[in-house]
């Protein structure tokens, strides 16, 4: 039986012009995950990414911290939604930049409002494939894992979108459900799957073990 580590990529730079990229704090919580991973000797077998910056970044600052290089497969099915696209959805005027909590909150029902009209094939987000084919994206790479690294340990970066997706599928949840597993998942997020040539199963869910310390409290966020 193999493990599949499904890591959130770091905060990455929500509000901003390209939120495509690592803050300053994202950058730092890869780097920690990395020091954590090599504290408790955990290698990898096989490294699998999304192509998104933030998943490269992501990765950069695990190996960063980890002190290993490790060539990683590059799978475009693990890419995130484009967020705006499926706000535009439901909400096609402009959306001033979330600059308090009130807004920030509007962001994100809108955000829930679109993604279950979504997913139950309503609207199609300009731009986007359908979500059967987003789900197929995310499962071909659970597929990948199976047949081709049992009782291996592998490392997976991706978004929450794709992770929660992942989850939704091993454990045959409703759009809603898997919609609010993606709300909730945090960054640099840890998940945890046991595989075998046949099936996933979930084992941990947005676990943060490497910002457990008093000292890194500030660093846990969501978006």
């Amino acid at each position: 039986m193999g493990t599949l580590y499904l890591v959130r990529h770091g905060q990455a730079s929500f509000g901003a012009d390209d939120y495509d990229q690592l803050s300053p704090l994202g950058r730092q919580q890869s780097v920690r995950l990395g020091q954590y991973f090599a504290q408790r000797g955990l290698r990898f077998d096989a490294v699998i990414t999304g192509t998104l910056r933030r998943h490269l970044q992501t990765y950069e600052g695990i190996c960063e911290g980890s002190g290993v290089t490790q060539e990683a497969l590059a799978w475009p099915g693990l890419n995130e939604y484009d967020s705006l696209a499926v706000i535009r959805t439901v909400h096609p005027a402009p959306l001033p930049k979330p600059d308090s909590p009130e807004a920030y909150r509007h962001h994100f029902r809108l955000l829930r409002d679109g993604l279950t009209q979504w997913m139950n094939g309503v609207v199609t987000p300009q731009g986007m494939p359908d979500y059967d084919s987003f789900v197929q994206g995310v499962t071909s790479a659970l597929d990948h894992v199976r047949r081709n690294h049992h009782g291996a340990r592998v490392l997976l970066v991706s978004s929450g979108g794709p992770i929660s997706t992942a989850a939704g599928q091993v454990l045959g949840t409703s759009p809603e459900t898997t919609i609010e597993l993606n709300m909730r998942i945090r960054n640099s997020a840890v998940s945890e799957f046991a595989f075998t040539p046949k099936r996933h199963m979930l084992l941990t869910w947005n676990t943060l073990p490497h910002l457990d310390a008093a000292e890194y409290q500030d660093w846990i966020t969501y978006a």
